[in-house]
Protein backbone atom coordinates (compact mmCIF):
# COMPACT_ATOMS: atom_id res chain seq x y z
CA UNK A 1 0.00 0.00 0.00
CA UNK A 2 1.42 3.25 -1.22
CA UNK A 3 0.20 6.48 -0.98
CA UNK A 4 1.04 9.25 -3.73
CA UNK A 5 0.40 12.22 -2.21
CA UNK A 6 2.48 15.14 -1.85
CA UNK A 7 5.27 15.14 1.11
CA UNK A 8 6.06 18.71 1.89
CA UNK A 9 8.29 20.77 4.90
CA UNK A 10 6.96 19.22 8.18
CA UNK A 11 7.79 19.85 11.80
CA UNK A 12 10.40 17.40 12.13
CA UNK A 13 11.90 18.79 8.82
CA UNK A 14 14.38 21.33 11.53
CA UNK A 15 17.24 19.43 12.83
CA UNK A 16 16.92 21.62 15.39
CA UNK A 17 13.40 20.20 16.66
CA UNK A 18 14.54 16.93 15.68
CA UNK A 19 17.30 17.46 18.80
CA UNK A 20 14.96 18.80 21.06
CA UNK A 21 12.88 15.72 20.36
CA UNK A 22 15.26 13.50 20.80
CA UNK A 23 16.31 14.67 24.00
CA UNK A 24 12.65 14.92 25.59
CA UNK A 25 12.37 11.33 24.35
CA UNK A 26 15.10 10.21 26.64
CA UNK A 27 14.01 12.36 29.50
CA UNK A 28 10.46 13.43 29.57
CA UNK A 29 9.32 16.58 31.81
CA UNK A 30 11.96 18.99 30.41
CA UNK A 31 12.23 22.81 31.19
CA UNK A 32 13.11 25.41 28.57
CA UNK A 33 15.99 26.17 30.77
CA UNK A 34 16.80 22.60 30.31
CA UNK A 35 16.74 22.22 26.63
CA UNK A 36 18.42 25.58 25.93
CA UNK A 37 21.56 24.62 28.12
CA UNK A 38 21.51 21.40 26.34
CA UNK A 39 21.26 23.20 22.67
CA UNK A 40 22.87 26.22 23.43
CA UNK A 41 19.89 27.56 21.45
CA UNK A 42 18.40 30.89 21.90
CA UNK A 43 15.58 30.58 24.68
CA UNK A 44 12.89 32.09 22.10
CA UNK A 45 13.95 29.39 19.58
CA UNK A 46 13.50 26.98 21.68
CA UNK A 47 10.46 28.19 22.85
CA UNK A 48 8.77 28.60 19.10
CA UNK A 49 10.22 25.37 18.38
CA UNK A 50 8.57 23.21 21.09
CA UNK A 51 5.10 25.72 20.17
CA UNK A 52 5.63 23.82 16.30
CA UNK A 53 5.98 20.57 17.87
CA UNK A 54 2.94 21.01 19.84
CA UNK A 55 0.80 22.24 17.18
CA UNK A 56 1.86 19.05 15.54
CA UNK A 57 0.89 16.79 18.05
CA UNK A 58 4.17 15.49 18.96
CA UNK A 59 4.85 17.58 22.21
CA UNK A 60 2.83 18.23 25.27
CA UNK A 61 3.46 20.78 27.62
CA UNK A 62 2.01 20.65 31.39
CA UNK A 63 2.56 22.71 34.44
CA UNK A 64 4.42 20.83 37.17
CA UNK A 65 2.73 20.20 40.63
CA UNK A 66 4.24 22.23 42.95
CA UNK A 67 4.05 21.76 46.92
CA UNK A 68 5.50 25.52 47.43
CA UNK A 69 4.69 28.73 46.33
CA UNK A 70 5.90 30.52 43.29
CA UNK A 71 4.59 29.85 39.95
CA UNK A 72 4.89 26.56 38.06
CA UNK A 73 7.52 25.68 35.81
CA UNK A 74 6.31 24.24 32.21
CA UNK A 75 7.55 20.72 31.36
CA UNK A 76 7.23 19.23 28.38
CA UNK A 77 7.38 15.72 27.37
CA UNK A 78 6.74 13.81 24.09
CA UNK A 79 3.21 12.95 23.18
CA UNK A 80 3.67 9.03 23.53
CA UNK A 81 0.28 7.94 23.60
CA UNK A 82 1.16 6.35 26.99
CA UNK A 83 2.24 8.71 29.78
CA UNK A 84 0.99 12.11 27.96
CA UNK A 85 -1.30 12.35 25.06
CA UNK A 86 -1.68 15.26 22.69
CA UNK A 87 -5.41 15.96 21.63
CA UNK A 88 -4.05 16.82 18.28
CA UNK A 89 -2.89 13.47 18.07
CA UNK A 90 -5.78 12.19 18.79
CA UNK A 91 -7.72 14.38 16.33
CA UNK A 92 -5.03 12.65 13.44
CA UNK A 93 -5.59 9.32 14.73
CA UNK A 94 -9.46 10.00 14.86
CA UNK A 95 -9.79 11.57 11.31
CA UNK A 96 -6.81 9.05 9.58
CA UNK A 97 -9.20 6.30 10.94
CA UNK A 98 -12.30 7.46 9.22
CA UNK A 99 -10.39 8.64 5.88
CA UNK A 100 -8.87 4.83 6.25
CA UNK A 101 -12.51 3.45 6.72
CA UNK A 102 -14.16 5.36 3.48
CA UNK A 103 -11.29 4.58 1.05
CA UNK A 104 -11.72 0.81 1.87
CA UNK A 105 -15.30 1.13 1.21
CA UNK A 106 -14.78 2.99 -1.87
CA UNK A 107 -11.72 1.68 -3.36
CA UNK A 108 -12.51 -2.59 -2.09
CA UNK A 109 -10.34 -4.84 -3.15
CA UNK A 110 -8.84 -7.88 -1.01
CA UNK A 111 -9.88 -8.09 1.96
CA UNK A 112 -7.33 -6.95 4.62
CA UNK A 113 -5.05 -8.72 6.46
CA UNK A 114 -5.16 -7.23 9.69
CA UNK A 115 -7.89 -6.44 12.01
CA UNK A 116 -9.67 -3.17 12.67
CA UNK A 117 -7.46 -2.02 15.36
CA UNK A 118 -4.12 -2.91 13.86
CA UNK A 119 -5.68 -1.21 10.28
CA UNK A 120 -6.48 2.23 12.11
CA UNK A 121 -3.13 1.94 13.62
CA UNK A 122 -1.89 1.97 10.24
CA UNK A 123 -3.79 4.68 8.77
CA UNK A 124 -2.32 6.67 11.41
CA UNK A 125 1.02 5.90 10.90
CA UNK A 126 0.62 6.71 7.14
CA UNK A 127 -0.75 9.82 7.60
CA UNK A 128 2.11 10.74 10.02
CA UNK A 129 4.84 9.55 7.84
CA UNK A 130 3.38 11.53 4.67
CA UNK A 131 2.91 14.77 6.67
CA UNK A 132 6.40 14.00 8.16
CA UNK A 133 7.79 14.10 4.09
CA UNK A 134 8.09 10.05 3.57
CA UNK A 135 6.50 8.50 0.97
CA UNK A 136 5.42 5.25 3.17
CA UNK A 137 4.90 1.76 1.31
CA UNK A 138 3.10 -0.75 3.92
CA UNK A 139 3.44 -4.63 3.84
CA UNK A 140 0.31 -6.03 5.63
CA UNK A 141 1.49 -9.75 5.34
CA UNK A 142 5.56 -8.72 6.73
CA UNK A 143 4.41 -5.98 8.73
CA UNK A 144 6.99 -3.54 7.04
CA UNK A 145 6.79 0.43 6.27
CA UNK A 146 9.47 0.60 3.40
CA UNK A 147 10.78 4.78 3.57
CA UNK A 148 13.17 4.33 1.39
CA UNK A 149 14.42 6.79 -0.57
CA UNK A 150 14.85 7.87 3.58
CA UNK A 151 13.92 11.82 2.87
CA UNK A 152 16.50 12.70 5.03
CA UNK A 153 19.15 10.31 4.70
CA UNK A 154 21.83 12.68 2.52
CA UNK A 155 20.37 16.23 4.15
CA UNK A 156 21.35 15.43 7.76
CA UNK A 157 23.66 12.46 6.82
CA UNK A 158 25.87 13.58 9.83
CA UNK A 159 23.25 13.26 12.18
CA UNK A 160 21.49 10.17 11.40
CA UNK A 161 21.52 7.73 14.47
CA UNK A 162 19.79 10.83 16.07
CA UNK A 163 16.94 11.23 13.28
CA UNK A 164 16.57 7.28 13.18
CA UNK A 165 16.06 6.96 16.65
CA UNK A 166 13.85 10.24 17.02
CA UNK A 167 11.68 9.34 13.89
CA UNK A 168 11.17 5.15 14.68
CA UNK A 169 9.95 6.96 19.07
CA UNK A 170 7.47 9.29 17.16
CA UNK A 171 6.35 5.81 14.85
CA UNK A 172 5.69 4.08 18.28
CA UNK A 173 3.54 7.32 19.89
CA UNK A 174 1.50 7.25 16.72
CA UNK A 175 0.71 3.83 17.33
CA UNK A 176 0.12 4.08 20.57
CA UNK A 177 -1.89 6.91 20.50
CA UNK A 178 -4.24 4.67 17.79
CA UNK A 179 -4.48 1.92 20.14
CA UNK A 180 -3.70 -1.82 19.12
CA UNK A 181 -1.69 -4.69 18.33
CA UNK A 182 0.91 -3.29 16.66
CA UNK A 183 4.34 -1.90 17.77
CA UNK A 184 7.63 -0.82 16.37
CA UNK A 185 10.24 -3.73 16.56
CA UNK A 186 13.42 -1.73 14.86
CA UNK A 187 15.03 -0.91 11.69
CA UNK A 188 15.89 -3.88 9.31
CA UNK A 189 20.00 -4.48 8.94
CA UNK A 190 20.87 -2.31 5.57
CA UNK A 191 24.73 -0.98 4.56
CA UNK A 192 22.78 2.15 2.10
CA UNK A 193 22.42 4.73 4.08
CA UNK A 194 19.24 5.52 2.02
CA UNK A 195 17.54 2.46 2.75
CA UNK A 196 14.72 2.14 5.52
CA UNK A 197 12.54 -0.05 6.34
CA UNK A 198 11.12 -0.55 9.45
CA UNK A 199 9.56 -3.86 11.10
CA UNK A 200 6.21 -3.56 13.15
CA UNK A 201 5.37 -6.92 15.33
CA UNK A 202 2.08 -8.45 16.13
CA UNK A 203 1.26 -8.60 19.70
CA UNK A 204 -1.07 -12.18 19.17
CA UNK A 205 1.82 -13.41 17.04
CA UNK A 206 4.67 -11.83 18.03
CA UNK A 207 5.82 -11.03 14.52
Amino acid sequence: MTTGRPVGYSAISSYSRVELLHLIQERPQRTITELVDATSLHPNTVREHLQRLIDDGYVVALPELRTTRGRPRVLYSVADGLRASSPVQRRKVKAAAERGDLMRRVLPGAPPELDTEALHQVDALIDDLIDAGFDPLVDETELTVDLTPCAQAEAQAAHREVLCSVHLGLMQSVLSEAGGPLSVDGMRSSCDPRQCVVQLIHAATGD
